[in-house]
């Protein structure tokens, strides 16, 4: 099992410090990352805790996936690691020398 534990369905109430004292009673962490919209800095429903050891990252998993945390059910799950991702996408241009009605 992975140390990193990717988890879902959080309030948007929900901060690092609620996550960490609930994944904590568990086991050690060593990081607490809640993901955020780029442009309104508000969270997009979903974190990631990372534990020091697999036993505390087993623990936490079958102790918090379905637990209530400001009245919504976790979803806890072995984080996937993300594979490489390539550049931005382009975005049109200005199409040379195409006819424009």
């Amino acid at each position: 099992m992975g140390l990193r534990l990717f988890v879902g369905n959080l309030s948007f109430n929900t901060d690092e410090n609620v996550l960490r004292e609930a994944f904590g009673a568990h086991g050690a962490i060593t990081d607490v990352t809640i993901i955020t919209d780029r442009e309104t800095g508000r969270s997009r429903g979903f974190g990631f805790v990372t534990m020091a050891d697999a036993n505390g990252a087993k623990a936490a998993q079958q102790a918090m996936d379905g637990a209530q945390i400001n009245g919504r059910a976790l979803r806890v799950n072995e984080a996937e690691e993300r594979g490489a991702r390539g550049g931005g996408g382009g975005g049109g241009g200005g199409g040379g020398d195409r006819k424009r009605w």
